[in-house]
Protein backbone atom coordinates (compact mmCIF):
# COMPACT_ATOMS: atom_id res chain seq x y z
CA UNK A 1 0.00 0.00 0.00
CA UNK A 2 3.19 2.53 0.87
CA UNK A 3 4.62 1.59 -2.53
CA UNK A 4 1.53 2.34 -4.78
CA UNK A 5 1.00 5.55 -2.53
CA UNK A 6 4.27 6.43 -3.43
CA UNK A 7 4.01 5.63 -6.48
CA UNK A 8 1.43 7.70 -6.71
CA UNK A 9 2.62 10.50 -5.33
CA UNK A 10 6.14 10.71 -7.54
CA UNK A 11 3.35 10.29 -10.65
CA UNK A 12 1.36 13.59 -9.09
CA UNK A 13 4.63 15.62 -8.45
CA UNK A 14 6.15 14.57 -12.11
CA UNK A 15 2.47 15.43 -13.26
CA UNK A 16 3.22 19.23 -12.07
CA UNK A 17 6.63 19.63 -12.85
CA UNK A 18 5.82 18.86 -16.39
CA UNK A 19 2.57 21.24 -16.15
CA UNK A 20 3.83 24.27 -18.02
CA UNK A 21 5.05 22.53 -21.04
CA UNK A 22 2.07 20.38 -21.40
CA UNK A 23 0.12 23.68 -20.65
CA UNK A 24 1.72 25.26 -24.00
CA UNK A 25 0.98 22.25 -26.07
CA UNK A 26 -3.08 22.49 -25.44
CA UNK A 27 -3.02 26.31 -25.22
CA UNK A 28 -3.66 25.73 -29.36
CA UNK A 29 -3.45 28.21 -31.74
CA UNK A 30 -3.63 32.15 -31.77
CA UNK A 31 -5.97 34.65 -33.77
CA UNK A 32 -2.71 36.20 -35.64
CA UNK A 33 -4.86 38.74 -37.49
CA UNK A 34 -4.56 42.32 -37.34
CA UNK A 35 -7.68 43.50 -38.58
CA UNK A 36 -9.88 46.11 -36.69
CA UNK A 37 -13.24 46.83 -36.49
CA UNK A 38 -14.42 50.41 -36.45
CA UNK A 39 -18.12 50.30 -37.96
CA UNK A 40 -18.83 47.09 -37.41
CA UNK A 41 -21.35 45.31 -35.63
CA UNK A 42 -20.69 41.96 -34.06
CA UNK A 43 -23.86 39.88 -31.94
CA UNK A 44 -22.25 37.34 -29.41
CA UNK A 45 -24.61 34.99 -27.46
CA UNK A 46 -23.73 34.16 -23.94
CA UNK A 47 -20.90 36.46 -24.13
CA UNK A 48 -21.22 37.62 -20.38
CA UNK A 49 -19.00 34.82 -19.23
CA UNK A 50 -16.27 32.28 -20.49
CA UNK A 51 -15.06 32.17 -23.76
CA UNK A 52 -18.36 34.67 -25.10
CA UNK A 53 -17.27 37.39 -22.73
CA UNK A 54 -13.11 37.12 -24.04
CA UNK A 55 -14.73 36.96 -27.22
CA UNK A 56 -16.41 40.10 -26.98
CA UNK A 57 -13.40 41.76 -24.73
CA UNK A 58 -11.13 41.12 -28.05
CA UNK A 59 -13.48 42.66 -30.64
CA UNK A 60 -14.66 45.81 -28.39
CA UNK A 61 -10.73 46.39 -28.25
CA UNK A 62 -10.54 46.06 -32.07
CA UNK A 63 -13.37 49.08 -31.98
CA UNK A 64 -16.26 46.73 -33.06
CA UNK A 65 -20.00 47.48 -31.63
CA UNK A 66 -20.56 44.49 -29.43
CA UNK A 67 -24.05 42.99 -28.37
CA UNK A 68 -23.92 41.11 -25.48
CA UNK A 69 -26.99 38.67 -25.90
CA UNK A 70 -27.22 36.77 -22.78
CA UNK A 71 -30.13 35.72 -20.30
CA UNK A 72 -29.00 36.84 -17.07
CA UNK A 73 -28.94 40.70 -18.08
CA UNK A 74 -27.57 41.99 -14.39
CA UNK A 75 -24.14 39.43 -15.76
CA UNK A 76 -24.22 40.58 -18.80
CA UNK A 77 -24.09 44.26 -17.51
CA UNK A 78 -21.05 43.27 -14.96
CA UNK A 79 -19.12 41.97 -18.30
CA UNK A 80 -19.64 45.03 -20.41
CA UNK A 81 -18.96 47.49 -17.90
CA UNK A 82 -15.44 45.43 -16.99
CA UNK A 83 -15.06 45.05 -20.89
CA UNK A 84 -15.60 48.76 -21.65
CA UNK A 85 -13.63 49.66 -19.10
CA UNK A 86 -10.78 47.36 -20.55
CA UNK A 87 -10.68 48.47 -23.93
CA UNK A 88 -12.15 52.24 -23.51
CA UNK A 89 -15.07 50.81 -25.67
CA UNK A 90 -18.11 52.34 -25.15
CA UNK A 91 -20.00 50.47 -27.47
CA UNK A 92 -20.68 47.18 -25.56
CA UNK A 93 -24.14 46.36 -25.15
CA UNK A 94 -26.13 44.17 -23.34
CA UNK A 95 -29.74 43.03 -24.68
CA UNK A 96 -31.96 40.06 -23.23
CA UNK A 97 -31.86 36.45 -25.16
CA UNK A 98 -32.74 33.37 -23.60
CA UNK A 99 -32.03 31.05 -25.96
CA UNK A 100 -34.84 28.91 -23.95
CA UNK A 101 -37.84 30.16 -25.28
CA UNK A 102 -38.50 31.41 -28.65
CA UNK A 103 -40.36 34.29 -27.48
CA UNK A 104 -37.44 35.65 -26.31
CA UNK A 105 -35.35 35.15 -29.33
CA UNK A 106 -37.85 36.98 -31.54
CA UNK A 107 -37.85 39.62 -29.03
CA UNK A 108 -34.37 40.55 -29.31
CA UNK A 109 -33.86 39.97 -33.01
CA UNK A 110 -37.08 42.18 -33.39
CA UNK A 111 -35.14 44.98 -31.04
CA UNK A 112 -32.09 44.41 -32.92
CA UNK A 113 -33.50 44.81 -36.20
CA UNK A 114 -35.11 48.31 -35.06
CA UNK A 115 -31.71 49.66 -33.54
CA UNK A 116 -29.10 48.59 -35.96
CA UNK A 117 -29.07 48.97 -39.40
CA UNK A 118 -26.14 46.72 -40.22
CA UNK A 119 -24.47 43.41 -38.65
CA UNK A 120 -21.22 42.25 -39.76
CA UNK A 121 -20.18 39.15 -37.56
CA UNK A 122 -22.88 36.88 -35.31
CA UNK A 123 -20.98 34.67 -33.02
CA UNK A 124 -23.70 31.37 -31.65
CA UNK A 125 -21.50 31.01 -28.49
CA UNK A 126 -23.85 30.67 -25.85
CA UNK A 127 -24.68 27.01 -24.77
CA UNK A 128 -26.14 24.56 -21.81
CA UNK A 129 -24.49 21.07 -20.80
CA UNK A 130 -24.75 18.10 -18.75
CA UNK A 131 -28.55 19.07 -18.02
CA UNK A 132 -31.09 17.32 -16.35
CA UNK A 133 -33.69 16.17 -18.68
CA UNK A 134 -36.03 19.39 -19.00
CA UNK A 135 -37.86 21.16 -22.02
CA UNK A 136 -37.84 24.59 -22.95
CA UNK A 137 -40.31 27.15 -22.88
CA UNK A 138 -41.40 25.18 -26.25
CA UNK A 139 -41.04 22.01 -25.50
CA UNK A 140 -37.65 20.77 -26.81
CA UNK A 141 -35.15 19.49 -25.07
CA UNK A 142 -33.15 21.53 -23.29
CA UNK A 143 -29.49 20.36 -25.32
CA UNK A 144 -30.95 20.47 -28.76
CA UNK A 145 -33.45 23.60 -28.12
CA UNK A 146 -31.03 26.16 -26.72
CA UNK A 147 -27.45 24.88 -28.76
CA UNK A 148 -29.47 24.25 -32.01
CA UNK A 149 -32.54 25.32 -32.30
CA UNK A 150 -32.59 28.41 -30.60
CA UNK A 151 -29.67 29.60 -32.52
CA UNK A 152 -31.09 28.39 -35.71
CA UNK A 153 -34.36 30.60 -35.12
CA UNK A 154 -31.67 33.68 -34.15
CA UNK A 155 -29.54 33.28 -37.26
CA UNK A 156 -32.85 32.92 -39.33
CA UNK A 157 -34.15 36.02 -38.45
CA UNK A 158 -31.15 38.16 -38.64
CA UNK A 159 -29.83 36.33 -41.66
CA UNK A 160 -31.41 39.34 -44.17
CA UNK A 161 -29.36 42.15 -42.13
CA UNK A 162 -25.87 39.72 -42.83
CA UNK A 163 -27.05 39.88 -46.23
CA UNK A 164 -27.28 43.32 -46.67
CA UNK A 165 -23.80 43.92 -44.26
CA UNK A 166 -21.60 41.65 -46.51
CA UNK A 167 -19.01 40.55 -46.59
CA UNK A 168 -20.58 39.33 -42.94
CA UNK A 169 -19.99 35.82 -40.89
CA UNK A 170 -22.18 33.49 -38.85
CA UNK A 171 -19.45 31.46 -36.24
CA UNK A 172 -21.45 28.45 -34.34
CA UNK A 173 -19.42 27.17 -31.35
CA UNK A 174 -19.52 23.30 -31.60
CA UNK A 175 -17.31 20.78 -30.38
CA UNK A 176 -15.02 17.95 -30.86
CA UNK A 177 -17.35 15.82 -28.96
CA UNK A 178 -19.39 15.95 -32.11
CA UNK A 179 -17.61 12.79 -33.00
CA UNK A 180 -20.23 11.41 -30.64
CA UNK A 181 -22.99 12.45 -31.34
CA UNK A 182 -26.11 11.75 -33.60
CA UNK A 183 -29.00 12.87 -34.63
CA UNK A 184 -31.56 10.58 -33.83
CA UNK A 185 -34.76 12.02 -35.71
CA UNK A 186 -37.18 9.49 -34.41
CA UNK A 187 -36.77 10.59 -30.72
CA UNK A 188 -34.99 14.40 -31.30
CA UNK A 189 -36.53 15.46 -27.85
CA UNK A 190 -34.70 12.57 -26.40
CA UNK A 191 -38.44 11.46 -24.79
CA UNK A 192 -37.68 7.38 -25.70
CA UNK A 193 -34.53 7.52 -24.48
CA UNK A 194 -32.24 10.47 -22.55
CA UNK A 195 -28.73 10.52 -21.36
CA UNK A 196 -27.44 14.15 -20.67
CA UNK A 197 -23.91 13.15 -22.03
CA UNK A 198 -25.14 12.37 -25.00
CA UNK A 199 -27.83 14.92 -25.76
CA UNK A 200 -24.50 17.38 -25.52
CA UNK A 201 -22.62 15.78 -28.35
CA UNK A 202 -26.35 15.22 -30.42
CA UNK A 203 -26.45 18.81 -29.84
CA UNK A 204 -22.97 20.01 -31.30
CA UNK A 205 -23.30 17.59 -34.19
CA UNK A 206 -26.57 19.40 -35.36
CA UNK A 207 -23.99 22.78 -34.72
CA UNK A 208 -21.74 21.00 -37.03
CA UNK A 209 -24.47 19.87 -39.87
CA UNK A 210 -26.39 23.35 -39.42
CA UNK A 211 -23.11 25.19 -40.78
CA UNK A 212 -22.85 23.05 -43.13
CA UNK A 213 -25.86 23.31 -44.38
CA UNK A 214 -25.85 27.02 -44.09
CA UNK A 215 -22.75 27.22 -45.99
CA UNK A 216 -24.30 25.79 -48.96
CA UNK A 217 -27.45 27.83 -49.06
CA UNK A 218 -25.44 31.18 -48.59
CA UNK A 219 -23.07 30.52 -51.59
CA UNK A 220 -22.78 34.00 -53.50
CA UNK A 221 -24.52 35.84 -51.16
CA UNK A 222 -21.57 37.20 -49.16
CA UNK A 223 -22.01 35.75 -45.88
CA UNK A 224 -19.83 32.75 -44.81
CA UNK A 225 -20.16 30.49 -42.16
CA UNK A 226 -18.43 28.20 -39.72
CA UNK A 227 -17.94 25.82 -37.36
CA UNK A 228 -15.51 25.74 -33.78
CA UNK A 229 -14.44 23.55 -31.37
CA UNK A 230 -13.04 25.88 -28.75
CA UNK A 231 -10.50 23.46 -26.87
CA UNK A 232 -11.26 21.65 -23.80
CA UNK A 233 -11.72 25.01 -21.31
CA UNK A 234 -12.03 26.24 -17.50
CA UNK A 235 -15.46 27.72 -17.90
CA UNK A 236 -18.76 27.46 -16.41
CA UNK A 237 -19.79 25.30 -18.76
CA UNK A 238 -19.84 22.14 -16.46
CA UNK A 239 -21.43 23.95 -13.57
CA UNK A 240 -24.64 21.37 -13.64
CA UNK A 241 -22.05 18.08 -13.37
CA UNK A 242 -20.38 18.01 -9.92
CA UNK A 243 -18.09 15.52 -10.70
CA UNK A 244 -16.99 17.30 -14.10
CA UNK A 245 -16.65 20.30 -11.70
CA UNK A 246 -14.46 18.43 -9.33
CA UNK A 247 -12.13 17.26 -12.22
CA UNK A 248 -11.74 20.12 -13.98
CA UNK A 249 -10.33 21.81 -10.71
CA UNK A 250 -8.01 19.07 -10.80
CA UNK A 251 -7.13 19.48 -14.29
CA UNK A 252 -7.20 22.78 -14.25
CA UNK A 253 -3.15 23.31 -15.22
CA UNK A 254 -3.90 21.31 -18.61
CA UNK A 255 -6.98 23.44 -19.70
CA UNK A 256 -7.64 26.45 -21.63
CA UNK A 257 -8.13 29.65 -20.65
CA UNK A 258 -10.91 31.21 -21.92
CA UNK A 259 -8.84 33.69 -23.42
CA UNK A 260 -6.91 30.51 -25.45
CA UNK A 261 -10.50 29.15 -25.81
CA UNK A 262 -11.52 32.30 -27.86
CA UNK A 263 -8.86 32.31 -30.55
CA UNK A 264 -10.79 29.80 -32.90
CA UNK A 265 -13.93 31.92 -32.87
CA UNK A 266 -11.92 35.17 -33.22
CA UNK A 267 -10.28 33.28 -36.58
CA UNK A 268 -12.98 32.62 -38.06
CA UNK A 269 -14.95 35.78 -37.37
CA UNK A 270 -12.16 37.83 -38.66
CA UNK A 271 -9.21 35.69 -40.52
CA UNK A 272 -8.71 36.89 -44.12
CA UNK A 273 -8.98 35.01 -46.95
CA UNK A 274 -11.44 32.06 -44.74
CA UNK A 275 -14.36 32.74 -47.59
CA UNK A 276 -13.47 29.61 -49.45
CA UNK A 277 -13.54 27.80 -46.34
CA UNK A 278 -17.07 28.31 -45.60
CA UNK A 279 -18.78 25.36 -43.88
CA UNK A 280 -16.08 23.98 -42.21
CA UNK A 281 -14.83 22.73 -39.15
CA UNK A 282 -12.10 24.23 -37.04
CA UNK A 283 -10.14 23.89 -34.17
CA UNK A 284 -7.24 25.85 -33.09
CA UNK A 285 -7.39 28.15 -35.92
CA UNK A 286 -6.96 25.97 -38.34
CA UNK A 287 -9.00 23.80 -40.36
CA UNK A 288 -9.39 19.91 -38.80
CA UNK A 289 -11.42 16.59 -40.12
CA UNK A 290 -14.89 16.45 -38.95
CA UNK A 291 -17.13 13.35 -37.87
CA UNK A 292 -18.60 10.74 -40.92
CA UNK A 293 -21.79 12.04 -39.61
CA UNK A 294 -20.79 15.31 -39.70
CA UNK A 295 -20.19 14.95 -43.40
CA UNK A 296 -24.09 13.48 -44.18
CA UNK A 297 -25.08 15.91 -46.51
CA UNK A 298 -28.69 14.22 -46.77
CA UNK A 299 -28.70 14.37 -43.11
CA UNK A 300 -27.69 18.20 -42.91
CA UNK A 301 -30.82 19.18 -45.33
CA UNK A 302 -33.16 16.87 -42.88
CA UNK A 303 -32.40 18.15 -39.82
CA UNK A 304 -32.92 21.61 -41.50
CA UNK A 305 -36.35 20.75 -42.84
CA UNK A 306 -37.05 19.08 -39.58
CA UNK A 307 -35.73 22.20 -37.11
CA UNK A 308 -37.86 24.89 -39.52
CA UNK A 309 -40.80 22.47 -38.63
CA UNK A 310 -40.09 22.29 -35.24
CA UNK A 311 -40.00 26.29 -34.73
CA UNK A 312 -43.15 27.15 -37.61
CA UNK A 313 -40.76 28.77 -39.91
CA UNK A 314 -40.09 28.73 -43.91
CA UNK A 315 -36.32 29.12 -44.63
CA UNK A 316 -35.71 28.34 -48.25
Amino acid sequence: MLVILGLFTCFLSVLYMTAPSIRKYFAGGVCRTNVQLPGKVVVITGANTGIGKETARELARRGARVYIACRDVLKGESAASEIRADTKNSQVLVRKLDLSDTKSIRAFAEGFLAEEKKLHILINNAGVMLNTYSKTADGFETHIGVNHLGHFLLTHLLLERLKESAPSRVVNLSSVVHHAGKIRFHDLQGEKYYCSGFAYCHSKLANVLFTRELARRLQGTGVTTYAVHPGVVTSELFRHSFLLCLLWRFFSLFLKSTWEGAQTSLHCALAEGLEPLSGKYFSDCKRTWVSSRARNNKTAERLWNVSCELLGIQWE
